[in-house]
């Protein structure tokens, strides 16, 4: 006999057999309704690929960065026309320690690794609230504990130093970050020395934390008295 014959057979259920249905009373089969101030449903929208890999290490592949990510482009293009794409390279010092994947979560803002940096940092504060915390977060700098009072500007100054730590910034890339063409109190290239004094004096004993590279400009170098607490929507550079 065929499979079919037996899928077409009909069946009987003796009443003895069957079982008995007990009624369920409504309040145990309805869904609860949601509480008026529940946040609304969210459902997917994209997804982020990290990729840990340095240009010296793609060179040993054979590849480049540029390379790559135009070739994930390529394949996303054939697989799911209908995507949108941006790529972000992380930029990082050089000779930055760890993992490269996870230097690249944390400098594009991947919420486990802002959460897991910002509780590295404060475990490495000092417990008597001694030396310089650049908050990023809440747009503030503690000296020893203290409240800085800095100016919005100086605290751009600064926190555009931090963000490229360990890289030299010539004078005329600081005026054209933070100031617009514009701005008719923007400084020349030479009075954005003023400025750095100004900073320089606030910062006090920890002035060396902002180094003069003569005739070129300034670099933030990590200092054992410094402390970063990065936020989430801290800015990335772009290359692609």
């Amino acid at each position: 006999m065929s499979n079919t014959a037996l899928l077409e057979r009909p069946v009987t259920v003796s009443p003895v057999a069957a079982p008995r249905l007990h009624a369920v009373p409504r309040t145990q089969i309805d869904a609860p309704a949601p509480a008026a101030d529940a946040p609304p449903a969210r459902s997917p929208r994209g997804f982020a690929l990290y990729v840990g890999l340095d240009e010296l290490k793609a060179a040993t592949n054979g590849v480049s960065l540029p390379l790559l990510v135009d070739a994930l482009r390529r394949t996303l293009a054939e697989l799911a026309p209908d995507a949108e794409t941006h790529a972000t390279v992380a930029l990082a010092p050089q000779g930055t320690g760890g993992r490269d994947l996870d230097v690249v979560r944390l400098a594009l803002h991947e919420p486990g690794a802002i959460a897991r940096s910002k509780a590295e940092a404060e475990e490495r504060e000092p417990e008597d609230g001694g030396g310089v915390v650049v908050d990023i977060s809440r747009k503030r700098v503690l000296i020893d504990g203290d409240s800085a009072a800095f100016t919005y500007k100086e605290f751009e100054l600064l926190q555009y130093l931090v963000l490229r730590e360990g890289s030299t910034i010539e004078r005329s890339e600081l005026v054209g970050a933070l100031w617009q063409t514009s701005d008719e109190e923007a400084p020349g290239e030479r009075t954005i020395d003023v400025h750095v004094r100004r900073l320089r004096a606030k910062l006090g004993r920890y002035e060396d934390i902002v180094r003069t590279v003569r005739g070129v400009g300034y670099r933030f170098d990590r200092h054992a008295d410094v402390a970063i607490r990065y936020g989430v929507g801290t800015p990335s550079p772009d290359r692609f």
